[in-house]
This record gives structure tokens, C-alpha cells and sequence, in this order.
């Protein structure tokens, strides 16, 4: 009706409210009761000889075209009644040699498009006698093919699709002819503009891509003219709707107490969200209890299904739904896997504002073309990349759009789970994963699937080689998610070195800025602790060459908890720009063989004497803060009399190594104190 509507079409709907008794038109033969409305409709039409009326399919077809043009295209075919053509014949194979020879065009009838006048069309309808599940193309192809009737009735095909576009077919013929008004339906095979765009057969998915755009939807001069349209308005509301957030955990997930930390920082009314989680990963058990102790009362609930409940993915995500359709409380349903990172507070309402029955944000892998929806589907049901799939991912077409396929995220009403999806097992069909059954499902029942890119919504992060083993295991992740990486272990001023001289200089070319977060620092810290094989601070030292060190410190090599690759890419990713900074025309190769994180204490070791490092420069990152972790502490350059006694946890101080920065490290008096020392360029 939108399209419709668009153009002014004085619209009858034949049946409406009527149960439909036509069979399942999508799979096999039917469709008769549309005949016998048309007819019941046309008795009272049957005198009015310049009445021209138009039938079509209801549910599976848009307008590309307004009412004067179609008129404009009927009367020029100068035939008082025209059916829509296609090039496949149905249902009875048998009868397409009776059909009529044509030079050029689609040959064989097509019943889902009639346009004609009104006293002849009245004429063909009268004759049906049959069921309401009998077949209607049977019906009007037996009628067309009789010569007689054919020549008295007027009657021919609209061959070249002037008027009428059948999909099925002919999807290689179609393509969008955009407009500064409107955007139009090209059939490249007959250079036609076709009015009426029918999804017959199983080309549903097709017409709706084509209703992306056709006829007003969107285009390139104004973009989406009717996102806004039909929209919820939360401000004018008296409560917020209630939502169940389902979460679930069904592979170990990097950044997961991140993830609920989004989800707390929501901006929504948090006594309107229950929470619903899945948890299927053992090691996962410590960040949900965590979360779960420091947040208990600021949701309306929170429920927790772990991996003692031996669930399946699609058991899991049908309980999660089921929650939410059996309690008439709950307007919507927003399920979330722990690899989206939210980082657009304001998701949820704009989500609830779109209006949808299913609607998801856009998120995409960090730069990858990887997204949580398909634009097109292979004739298999698996993905398939539709025209317009990188110009929705990059934001060069923003709006929202209808799609076959969404995972990771989306946004259901209640009233949908309670009417068109109230079965109870949606995510369980043949062999598909979950994500695959639920949209098929969705799919049959005509409940259209939508994701929007109006707005930067956050991101999806990869969890393909995400090792458990570590006590922290995130800190291994600056390749696999750099950007959450970053946001998780870089000091939050990191950036104003470059942006505001954010640096010191407390002694001759020693220079102090924030690289690492406390939290980076707490989780090397306790990494190191757990790893727990401490040297000692002895000379002998089989993990170096020539075994021996002639100033040792009490430390772990970053090479002994499989963190030395890791770490010399935060080197060059973080140290080099500030060497550049700092130490002008000098590029480092960022590379070092000593990375290690020293432990001094009173009791084992709490100083260490003067001496050179043996690199060009040296990184000393403070991992613990002076005052309530340790007393004492910091480091003395000789050369200049100059000490850095009050390290600041996350800071690191750069100083060149040899020749003429003799230093030592000053007594730790009280506590524990924790640095990570890099020796770069040796």
C-alpha cells in the first residue's frame, strides 16, 4: 500500500478480513477465491464501459508508476483487456503449444496483473465456476487460449512488460533507473519501464530489494524520504516499553566484561530491561558473576542459564524469546551476542523508534566488509552479495533497509512473537544455525526483516582465535580487535601527546607520558603474578644468551607467558610516534629482545645499582602506584643528578640506553612495585 499510496491509487482491497481459502499459492496451485472476489466485486461495475479497472496481487508487488501513465500505456496497446506476461509457463506445462507464436516478448500469461475494462472484464469472471482452491492462471490461461474468446474479449499480453514486470524469471533483466523524484524499474531486454513490479515464485526476496528504492524509498538526491515515516515517539510516551535483553554467550568472547559494561551504560530506563543470559563457556563464569555482584539491583531482572544446562544454541535463543512471548508486559524483545560492541548509547530507542516488527542496528567488523546482515541470498539460502551490500556498509547509502538475512543483533516486538512469530521454536530447522533458521522462518511468514545505518551504532569484534589459556586473555587480542584493544588497555590521554604536548621531561632527555590504562596495568600485573616463576635477581640466566646478566633485575620476559609478539607491536604501534616525537629524525625499528616486567619488594629485591641498558633507548612503563602499593621506589640518572622518584601508574619515561644515561633503580622501601622495561633497539 505504501507505493500505493504514493501515487494515488484509488485502492479496493478485495477479501480483506477474510480467511483465505486459496490454498498455498506459494508452493503449489490456487488462488481461485481471487477470481470469485473479483467477480462478486465486478457485478456492480459490469455497465461501466469507460471504467478501466485494474487487478492485481496484493501482498508481493510495488508500483514503480502512477495511474495517468498506466492508463497512457493500456490505451496504446489498444486491446480492451491485457494480462502480465512471463517467459515461464504455469501450472500445466502441457498447454504452451496452443499459446500464440510471438516474434519478440515474454510469451505464456502471467495471473497476478489484469488491466481492462470493466464490462469485459466482468465477462471473463462470470465464467468462473470453480473453487476457491482451484487455480486462477489455469482459469484465465484456458480462457486466453481459446481463439474465439480471445479475438471477442480483445484480449493479449503485455509481452514486452510496458505495464507489467514478473520477477520470476527474469531477474537479470531488471535493474533501478534512479530519478531526482523517484526511482524506477528498467527492463533491459525490451527497454521498458514497467508500472507493476510482481515477486511471483521465489523472487520475494528480489521485489523487496527493489523496494529499497522503488518508488520513493530511496535515492541518491535525498536519500531515505520515508525513514522517518509512521515512527514511535519515546518523549511522548508515559513509560518506556518494557524489554528483554537476551545476551548470549555461545563461544568464549574477548572484551565480554566491556560488553556488559555497555549494556549498563544504555541509555534507557534501566527498571523497563530484563536480562536474559545464555552463558554456554565455562571460562566465562568469573566476568558474568562479577558483573552480576557489582550490578544485581539495577535491572528488573537478571537470569542467568549457564553451561550446566547443557543447551544448544537454538535451545538457548528459543527460551530467550519464549520469555518474552509468554509475558504480555514485554513490548520488545533485543537479542545481543557478546560480539557486538554497542558504543552508541542511544541504540535501543532509535531501534524502538524505527517502528518495525524486526529491525537491526549496523555493525560491521573494524575495517572489513564484514556486517551482521546479508543483502541477497544464493539460491541455497547461504550468502550471496547484493549490489548495494558495500554502499550500505561504508554509509554511502544510509536509511533503513529491507533485508533476507540479520544475526548478532536485532530488535523483535512482543506483539510479533505473540501473533505472526508465536510458535515456540524458530531457531531449530534442519541443519541450519540458529541465526539462518530464525530468518527463514521469518521469511515464510512474511515478516520483514529490516537493519539500519542511520547512525554509528558500534562494531562487531572477532572471537575466531580467541585463546582462553591466559588469565587475561584479552591482552592478546591487539591484532584480532585492535580497536577494542586500544580502548581497553591505552591510556585515555594517550592521544593529546600528538594533539597537546601531553609530555614531560623531568630530567635531560628523559621524557614521561600516559601510555597504558590502569586497567593494563593491573592485568599485566596479575598475568605475571599468575605465570608466578619469578627469577630472582640472580646473574645466572639460562633465558638469556651467554647465560649470564651482569645486572640482573627479579622479572618475567614477556617471551616466557607467549607475549612477545604482542608486545612489540604495541611498541611500534604506541612507543615509535612519541620516539618520533621526542627524539626528531630518529626511526625506530621498534624492535627488542629484552621485554620484561621487574618486581622489586623489600624482601627479595628493592633496588638496582648504576648501570647502562643495552639498547638505543629504553621504555620503563610504572605499573602500580606509588602511595598505596608501594613506598620508595623511582630512578636516578647519574650523569644529570636528576631523579624520577614519583613514577604514575600507566606512565611510561623513554631515555636513551647507552652511553649517557648511567641510572639505577631507588630502594622500594614498603610493597610491591611493578615495571615493564623494554631495551629497544639493542
Amino acid at each position: 500500500m505504501q507505493s500505493a499510496n504514493y501515487f494515488n491509487y484509488t485502492v479496493k482491497v478485495l477479501g480483506l478480513g477474510e480467511e483465505w481459502k486459496g490454498g498455498d499459492v506459494g508452493h503449489s496451485i490456487g488462488g481461485g477465491q481471487k477470481v470469485r472476489l473479483l467477480k462478486e466485486a465486478m457485478e456492480s461495475l459490469a455497465d461501466q464501459e469507460d471504467l478501466v479497472v485494474l487487478s492485481v496481487d496484493s501482498y508481493d508487488l510495488i508500483f514503480a508508476g502512477g495511474p495517468k501513465e498506466i492508463l497512457r500505456k493500456f490505451q496504446q496497446a489498444n486491446h480492451k483487456v491485457l494480462f502480465s506476461a512471463e517467459g515461464l509457463i504455469w501450472p500445466d506445462k502441457r498447454l504452451a503449444d496452443k499459446y500464440p507464436s510471438v516474434r519478440s516478448g515474454k510469451r505464456f500469461l502471467n495471473s497476478g496483473g489484469i488491466i481492462g475494462y470493466a464490462p469485459y472484464i466482468n465477462k471473463i469472471v462470470k465464467q468462473w465456476n470453480l473453487h476457491d482452491n482451484d487455480d486462477d492462471q489455469l482459469f484465465y490461461t484456458k480462457i486466453y487460449l481459446d481463439p474465439l474468446q480471445r479475438d471477442s474479449l480483445n484480449m493479449t499480453l503485455d509481452h514486452k512488460c510496458h505495464i507489467f514486470q514478473n520477477l520470476n524469471g527474469a531477474i537479470d533483466e531488471v535493474l533501478l533507473k534512479f530519478g531526482t523524484e523517484q526511482v524506477r524499474v528498467r527492463n533491459t531486454v525490451y527497454d521498458t519501464l514497467p508500472l507493476v513490479v510482481h515477486g511471483n515464485g521465489n523472487t520475494k526476496m528480489y521485489l523487496n530489494y527493489l523496494s529499497n528504492y522503488v518508488p520513493n524509498t530511496w535515492n541518491y538526491e535525498r536519500g531515505c524520504d520515508i525513514c522517518d515515516h509512521n515512527m514511535v515517539d519515546l518523549s511522548q510516551l508515559k513509560d518506556y516499553p518494557t524489554v528483554l535483553v537476551g545476551v548470549f554467550i555461545e563461544q568464549p568472547s574477548p572484551f565480554l566484561s566491556e560488553f556488559f559494561q555497555r549494556l549498563l551504560t544504555l541509555d534507557y530506563p534501566k527498571d523497563k530491561l530484563n536480562v536474559f543470559v545464555h552463558n554456554n563457556v565455562v571460562y566465562h563464569e568469573r566476568h558474568i558473576q562479577r558483573f552480576w555482584e557489582e550490578n544485581r539491583n539495577v535491572f528488573s531482572s537478571f537470569k542467568v542459564v549457564g553451561p550446566e544446562e547443557n543447551l544448544s544454541q537454538g535451545e538457548a535463543r528459543n527460551m530467550g524469546m519464549d520469555i518474552c512471548r509468554k509475558d504480555t508486559g514485554c513490548a520488545y524483545y533485543l537479542s545481543m551476542d557478546t560480539d557486538v560492541m554497542l558504543t552508541n548509547r542511544q541504540t535501543l530507542k532509535i531501534l524502538i523508534e524505527q517502528n518495525r516488527k524486526i529491525i537491526g542496528p549496523l555493525v560491521t567488523r573494524h575495517g572489513k566488509l564484514w556486517s551482521n546482515f546479508w543483502g541477497a541470498l544464493s539460491l541455497d539460502g547461504y550468502y550471496a552479495r547484493s549490489e548495494d551490500y558495500v554502499d550500505i556498509v561504508q554509509g554511502k547509502r544510509v536509511g533503513v533497509w529491507n533485508i533476507p538475512f540479520m544475526a548478532h543483533i536485532y530488535l523483535i516486538k512482543g506483539e510479533a512473537l505473540r501473533n505472526e512469530l508465536k510458535e515456540r521454536n524458530y531457531f531449530v530447522l534442519e541443519k541450519l544455525d540458529p541465526d539462518m533458521a530464525l530468518c527463514r522462518n521469518a521469511r515464510e511468514m512474511g515478516v520483514f526483516m529490516y537493519i539500519t545505518n542511520q547512525y554509528e551504532f558500534g562494531r562487531l569484534i572477532s572471537t575466531a582465535n580467541y585463546n582462553t589459556s591466559h588469565y587475561n586473555s584479552d591482552l592478546w587480542q591487539i591484532f584480532e580487535n585492535p580497536v577494542d584493544w586500544k580502548e581497553k588497555y591505552i591510556h585515555a590521554n594517550y592521544t593529546r601527546i600528538f594533539t597537546e604536548n601531553l609530555l614531560e621531561q623531568p630530567c635531560p632527555d628523559v621524557f614521561w607520558f600516559p601510555v597504558f590504562s590502569e586497567r593494563a596495568c593491573d592485568e599485566i600485573v596479575e598475568e605475571m603474578e599468575n605465570y608466578g616463576s619469578w627469577s630472582g635477581g640472580k646473574h645466572e640466566d639460562k633465558r638469556i644468551t651467554g647465560g649470564y646478566e651482569t645486572v640482573p633485575t627479579d622479572d618475567i620476559h614477556m617471551k616466557q607467558i607467549g607475549y612477545d609478539k604482542e608486545w612489540l607491536h604495541f611498541i611500534r604501534e604506541f612507543i615509535s610516534p612519541v620516539t618520533l616525537k621526542v627524539f626528531s629524525g630518529y626511526y625506530t625499528k621498534g624492535y627488542a629482545i629484552m621485554n620484561f616486567v621487574v618486581k622489586y619488594t623489600p624482601g627479595r629485591q628493592s633496588f638496582l645499582r648504576p648501570h647502562h641498558d643495552s639498547s638505543t633507548f629504553t621504555i620503563n612503563v610504572a605499573l602500580n602506584s606509588k602511595g598505596s602499593d608501594y613506598e620508595g621506589g623511582g630512578c636516578r640518572f647519574h650523569r644529570y643528578n636528576c631523579s624520577l622518584e614519583s613514577p604514575r601508574k600507566g606512565w611510561s619515561f623513554m631515555h636513551p640506553g647507552r652511553l649517557t644515561h648511567l641510572h639505577e633503580g631507588l630502594p622500594t622501601t614498603n610493597g610491591t612495585r611493578y615495571i615493564a622495561v623494554s631495551f629497544i633497539d639493542p
